[in-house]
């Protein structure tokens, strides 16, 4: 039998010592969210967010979601957001990229009166119309 040699071993020691990621502890922001907002370039407009919670890419504080957000007269705009407790990290694009309509966003999370979930983002768009950002309120459903 061939023996491994002192940096082989080593590495394959660390290979199988590493620890298996903490199971996550966060809130879950899953769900279906009712938004308005007011957006530099466009004005007000009502929309429709949902997200989804991926356990399996979620760590201790860490929350890794699925987002999408349904505006009407515009489209869906698809992305993920990064959480660390109540402060969520947002990245969306329109479908159609043509329009070059996609930015990255920040909300903070609170629990309203009835136990729902609420949130407040403001969003900046680079390329969209030469530049653009807006604010969205958000309530789930």
């Amino acid at each position: 039998m061939k023996k491994l040699s002192a940096l082989a071993l080593s590495l394959l020691l660390c290979a199988t010592a590493q620890a298996k990621p903490e199971p996550y502890t966060g809130p879950d922001y899953s769900g279906t969210y009712a938004c308005t907002g007011k957006d530099d370039h466009e004005g007000d407009y009502t929309g429709t967010v949902t997200m989804e919670l991926v356990r399996t890419q979620s760590t201790g504080v860490y929350g890794a979601y699925k987002f999408k957000l349904e505006v009407p007269g515009y489209g869906a705009y698809l992305g993920q957001a990064a959480a660390r407790g109540k402060d969520v990290a947002i990245h969306f694009a329109l479908a159609d990229q043509s329009t070059k309509d996609y930015g990255t966003g920040i909300a903070s999370f609170t629990k309203n009166k009835a136990g729902k979930w609420s949130f407040s983002k403001f969003y900046f768009e680079p390329e969209f119309k030469g530049g653009n950002f807006g604010m969205e309120r958000c309530v789930q459903q």
